[in-house]
C-alpha cells in the first residue's frame, strides 16, 4: 500500500475557483482502479493550505494515476489558480491494522 501525504498552497482568495477543479480531481481520482482513499482539506488555521492524503493498493495504480488525463487537467489548472508551492511525499505502508 502507498500513501501520499502533503500539502498544496494557493492564494486564499482563489480557494472558492479552485473547489470545483479540486473536486473534479477528488472524483475521478476515487473511481480510479487501486484508488482506496483520496482528499483534500483546507487547514482550519491557514485558509490557503490544503492537505492531501492519497492511499493507493500499489505503484502501478499510482503510476496509472500520474497519467490520468484528469490529473494533466488539474495540473494545467495551477498557474489561473496561483497553486505554486506542493510538498507531497510517498510512503510505503504494511498492511492497515486497527488501533
Amino acid at each position: 500500500m502507498l500513501l501520499v501525504i502533503g500539502t498544496v498552497r494557493l492564494p486564499p482568495d482563489k480557494l472558492e475557483q479552485a473547489r470545483p477543479a479540486m473536486g473534479r480531481m477528488v472524483v475521478a481520482s476515487r473511481a480510479e482502479p487501486g484508488c482506496l482513499a483520496y482528499s483534500y482539506a483546507q487547514d482550519v488555521l491557514d485558509a490557503g493550505l490544503i492537505r492531501v492524503t492519497e492511499v493507493w493498493n500499489d505503484r502501478a495504480a499510482l503510476d496509472a494515476h500520474f497519467a490520468a488525463p484528469h490529473l494533466v487537467d488539474w495540473r494545467a489548472s495551477w498557474p489561473s489558480l496561483g497553486i505554486g508551492e506542493r510538498n507531497l511525499v510517498l510512503y510505503e505502508a504494511g498492511d492497515p491494522k486497527p488501533t
